[in-house]
């Protein structure tokens, strides 16, 4: 019995002992690795930023952080990157904004110039169907069949089954009305900015 109780013992020192070891190494590749996935994630939206906006020369002057609630109530955040080129011009605003699709969190970045017309957007994050609702990252492009490039979302964007004027995807109706809610939600926190404040009468929190 005490041989017995004396293995059990041996067996619980020797499975803590590893478990606090692979815990440990495991806590240092996760600090080897930190610091080259902070430095990608800047780099995709720094391009990301590039091509929603359409310019290769560009600098963030400004990063606003505008705070709203949804239809239902919810508080969504929305982070608006101020953009100028090289001639220190204002280009308009590339801005983050998140809704829930069809397979999870649906996150967009959509350039709109000085006026609020969209010029171009990307998908940072989506949990979509593979060949489906994932086709959002072209559908909507300039050209495509679901094109939205060079619309002002004043006039909230729809598909088409609801009365608006836009394609949805071919059997991803859900996608396709998070995705352009996603886009009317970034024109709405981009016109909270403190440039057009007096026009919306929304409020702004800033960084």
């Amino acid at each position: 019995m005490k041989k017995l109780e004396s293995s059990l013992t041996n067996m619980v020192l020797v499975l803590t002992g590893v478990a606090v070891i692979m815990g440990g190494i495991l806590a240092y590749v996760n600090h080897l690795t930190e610091g080259p996935i902070a430095e990608q994630k800047t780099k995709a939206l720094a391009d990301g930023i590039k091509s929603v906006m359409g310019v290769s020369e560009i600098t963030v002057s400004k990063t606003d952080t505008v705070r709203q609630n949804d239809a239902k109530g919810k508080e969504l955040t929305y982070i608006i990157y101020q953009t100028q080129d090289a001639q220190k011009h204002d280009l308009g605003a590339a801005v983050e904004s998140t809704t829930g699709g069809f397979g999870g969190n649906l996150k967009v970045l959509v350039g709109f110039n000085p006026d609020g017309k969209i010029l171009g957007y990307t998908l940072l994050e989506h949990a979509e169907t593979p060949g489906l609702g994932a086709k959002a990252d072209k559908w909507f492009q300039k050209g495509e069949k679901g094109d939205i490039i060079g619309k002002d979302p004043k006039e909230p964007l729809t598909v088409s089954k609801d009365g608006g004027q836009v394609d949805a995807i071919t059997a991803s109706t859900i996608t396709s009305r998070a995705f352009l809610l996603a886009v009317n939600n970034a024109y709405n926190a981009y016109k909270a900015t403190p440039a057009t404040d007096a026009q919306t009468g929304a409020s702004a929190q800033h960084n």
